[in-house]
């Protein structure tokens, strides 16, 4: 297989990154994707970040050992404390949410006051703030951890009264910070965006960094001669170290496509390295 033809590596602590899967499968239809959902080890915003980034390593070598031809990080704790480390280990094209997410909330506010919401992690290190006021150092932004937010997800727990007091106590502190942009910071927070619309009105914009890093990856695979001009039909395989019936179903409920049993592929720990995966395929 040439290597523009391969598919594209995306990971995450569980199943949030599926946000950037589809946005993937949705803006680049001509290519494979190859997700990887690490919910053993899930949420990855409470751990240190040292074993978060020994984990991105150990699952980048599971996904280039298959093959593919480049990496997302579809976790923005990941990302923050793994990018660059991936991209000097790690020969092939290699992209993270952050900045994607941070260029699309500076080009949509209008007052300059920009709200981030993310893990534990995410937020402490602050990689929104410095990739927001590094794009426009005039960008006032408020950040708050709402680590509550991705086991609703995980459980599957998506709207009704309980959600949303839960959401609303963890956005009670933007009620008088003046931001008129919000960006989930957390590839599982777009699975509860009606819910965070409805609890902030209409007047804040809500930024998922899917859409934004789908198009950034588009221009990668341009600029880098790795884009699929193949027009054959593609394979959307998933692998999870967590329950696969449970991926289905998240498969299944926001795809809204029937999942096969066997079109996801239960990983065990401590994930074997360079190894193919014989798995079935998503069509």
């Amino acid at each position: 297989m040439k290597a523009c033809e391969q598919p594209i590596g995306i990971f995450d602590s569980g199943v949030g990154g599926l946000t950037v899967a589809r946005a993937i499968q949705t803006q680049l239809p001509q290519e494979s994707v190859m997700y990887f959902g690490d919910r053993a080890r899930c949420p990855y915003g409470d751990q240190a970040p040292e074993d978060v980034l020994q984990y991105a390593v150990e699952i980048s070598e599971f996904l280039l050992g298959q093959p593919v031809k480049c990496l997302v990080i579809a976790c923005n704790t990941a990302t923050a404390v793994a990018l660059e480390a991936l991209q000097a280990k790690f020969p092939v094209p290699i992209l993270g949410v952050i900045e994607p997410g941070a260029a699309a909330a500076v080009a949509t506010t209008k007052n300059r006051r920009i709200g981030v919401i993310g893990t534990s992690v995410t937020i402490q290190s602050h990689a929104y703030r410095k990739a927001i006021l590094a794009l426009d150092s005039r960008m006032h932004v408020v950040e708050h951890a709402c680590p509550e937010f991705v086991p609703l997800v995980e459980r599957g727990q998506l709207d009704g009264p309980v959600v949303e007091q839960v959401v609303r106590d963890a956005l009670s502190v933007f009620a008088e910070s003046g931001v008129d942009t919000l960006v989930l910071g957390c590839t599982h927070y777009p699975l509860l965006q009606p819910v965070i619309r409805r609890v902030l009105g209409p007047l804040v914009h809500v930024i998922s960094s899917a859409e934004a890093t789908a198009r950034v990856l588009r221009e990668e695979l341009v600029v880098s001669d790795l884009l699929n001009r193949n027009k054959g039909p593609v394979a959307h395989r998933y692998f999870t170290t967590g329950d696969g019936a449970k991926m289905r179903l998240a498969l299944a409920n926001w795809f809204k496509t029937p999942v096969a049993s066997d079109a996801v592929v239960p990983v065990g720990l401590p994930l074997p390295s360079h190894a193919v995966v014989r798995h079935a395929a998503v069509h």
